[in-house]
């Protein structure tokens, strides 16, 4: 059994990123846009602009009230839109509920939307000629490859069916040859659709949700879910766990990413190379 260990990948991915930089001698700025106060999401944008940091890449940070207006939030997006030194955009969320989420990120020059969450670069991802991918598929598919692990002509489950991971992961992995089925809570015998699977990609947001019953043997495992269940027994009065019951899945697996130390990981070093992706267009 492999552990597709998230943390070696990333820092892999963030040499060679730091390395093109230096080479290159590029000037590449990411802005990220904070509004409101919640704490996952401070963590985040803390640990992505530390990130940033460690590779070469100029970070701003913008951080905005929680009553912030609409109107204040998309007019500090088209100023970065407008500012040449800006590579890349993103607008960490959730947003307050008295944001419109979908008009706020249709704000976002196509050319530095770092996330692919605009509607020009879904469609450009749907149609096959991407100019950069969602971070977290583009995470699973780089430890995918970091480890060549086949893709073409494998029968892969995606269990999740958002816009941000489950609909895009599923277009890339068709993109490079996979049979590939979305399971989601209408899906009739699930664990049966499940068991077909030589890859499996879990991203549901459920604790532990994917048994050793629902996997086949020698089956490649991908938990993208981060959870967080109470634990008396830990520090903080909980544990993260993902949507894969690990320690019974593992054994049964010729490949799995553990939670922590995978696909956030990922994630978040996509984040970079996006934002250098995007830095080069302007050369």
């Amino acid at each position: 059994m492999i552990i597709l260990d998230g943390k070696k990948v990333a820092e892999s991915e963030r040499a060679r990123i730091k390395k093109e930089i230096e080479d290159k001698k590029l000037s590449v700025c990411l802005a990220a846009v904070l509004v409101g106060n919640d704490g996952p999401s401070q963590i985040y944008v803390a640990s992505k602009e530390k990130d940033c940091a460690e590779v070469g890449i100029r970070s701003i940070g913008i951080r905005l009230p929680e009553d912030t207006a609409e109107e204040t939030l998309i007019a500090k997006i088209r100023e970065l839109n407008a500012d040449p030194s800006v590579n890349g955009i993103l607008v960490q969320l959730p947003l307050p509920k008295h944001i419109n989420e979908e008009r706020v990120l249709e704000v976002i020059d196509p050319l530095k939307d770092v996330d692919c969450f605009h509607p020009f670069n879904y469609g450009k991802l749907l149609a096959g000629n991407q100019i950069v991918e969602p971070c977290t598929p583009k995470g699973v598919m780089t430890i995918l490859d970091y480890y060549k692990i086949d893709i073409s002509g494998k029968n892969a489950v995606v269990l999740g069916r958002s816009n941000i991971v489950g609909k895009p992961q599923a277009v890339l992995l068709l993109q490079r040859n996979a049979t590939v089925t979305i399971c989601h809570s209408k899906t009739k015998n699930l664990a049966d659709v499940i068991r077909s699977a030589d890859i499996v990609v879990a991203a549901i947001g459920k604790p532990c949700f994917v048994t050793a019953d629902m996997v086949k043997e020698g089956a490649v495992v991908i938990d993208v879910g981060i959870n967080r269940v109470d634990d008396a027994t830990k520090p903080k009065g909980y544990r993260v766990v993902g949507d894969v019951d690990y320690d019974a899945v593992a054994p049964k697996s010729y490949a799995i990413t553990p939670v922590p130390g995978g696909i956030g990981l990922m994630t978040r070093a996509m984040l970079l190379d996006n934002t250098l992706k995007l830095a080069a267009l302007k050369k």
